[in-house]
């Protein structure tokens, strides 16, 4: 399996991390720490030094409560970074809704479309199956960001995440989009309980018959501070035993802020893997 993106197919045989780049003054773990061009840039590469197989730049935050920002802001905030970051020599997602972003992002060489509202805002659907190449990931929110956790899901979240998730493939598909770039992500803390949260880990290959490589966002989520009474910044260990559950539950994407840490506990469990017989890939 592949996932095909604007300038890269990246081969899902061995799990791969994509490296979280925040360029956001209010983000609930890193909030103002890479807001400036110079110092997202050098966290970009930082990140692939540290083994990022991917980059995902965002300039909003998703967390609650937040208000949403203005296409302007988002703007001056991501391009700059991301006109520097196409030249790093790895895949490049852009976290966003917004269409008038996707459209720019992509015209700059974006590789990947990330979207928390899996093409719903008006016009996104159009941005990304007009393209001949990109990836998109499609997320699962329930509701949305300013409200999402004062009325979360109710029910068995994991058929309902999957139903919402095939019905915007197809209508990707319906399009024309070919199946090998779209990628799924379950949404970890999105508009759901704790309990559904462990849920969508603990039956995630329930996700995995309908084709799509899953990609999971873990990384020091709430839910993991709610078993673990550990605040934001105390959650690496967590957030790394998250990860290594969601690949061997049969995630293909990794969606991390610790990525030196992520990648020695994925070399550990490849290594693993191949005692058992498994194979590593790698981009192409």
């Amino acid at each position: 399996m592949h996932w095909q993106t604007t300038r890269f197919a990246i081969a899902l045989e061995r799990p791969r991390v994509m490296g979280i780049v925040n360029v956001t003054p209010d983000s609930f773990s890193d909030g103002g720490r890479f807001v400036s061009t110079r110092t997202a840039l050098a966290h970009c590469e930082q990140l692939i030094a540290e083994g990022a197989d991917i980059l995902d730049l965002g300039g909003e935050s998703s967390r609650p409560g937040i208000p949403p920002v203005g296409v302007d802001e988002e703007r001056a905030r991501v391009m700059p970074v991301l006109r520097e970051a196409v030249k790093f020599g790895v895949p490049i997602s852009v976290d966003t809704y917004k269409p008038e972003i996707m459209r720019e992002a992509l015209d700059l060489g974006a590789d990947i479309v990330n979207d928390i509202w899996a093409l719903r805002q008006p016009g996104a659907l159009d941005v990304v199956a007009a393209h001949a190449a990109c990836g998109v990931c499609l997320m699962h929110m329930h509701g949305e960001p300013m409200t999402m956790q004062r009325s979360p899901m109710q029910g068995d979240a994991v058929p309902q995440v999957r139903e919402f998730l095939r019905e915007r493939s197809d209508a990707l598909r319906a399009r024309g989009v070919s199946v090998a770039r779209i990628a799924w992500d379950p949404g970890i803390g999105f508009g759901k309980t704790v309990e559904q949260n462990f849920a969508l880990l603990a039956r995630q290959r329930e996700l995995l018959p309908e084709g799509y490589p899953l990609l999971a966002g873990w990384s020091r989520k709430s839910s993991l501070g709610h078993v673990t009474g550990a605040p934001v910044q105390q959650r690496m260990v967590p957030s790394v035993a998250a990860a290594l559950l969601a690949v061997d539950k049969g995630a293909a994407i990794v969606r991390v802020h610790d990525v030196r840490e992520t990648v020695a506990a994925l070399q550990v469990w490849s290594a693993t893997q191949a005692a058992l017989g498994g194979q590593a890939g790698s981009i192409t």
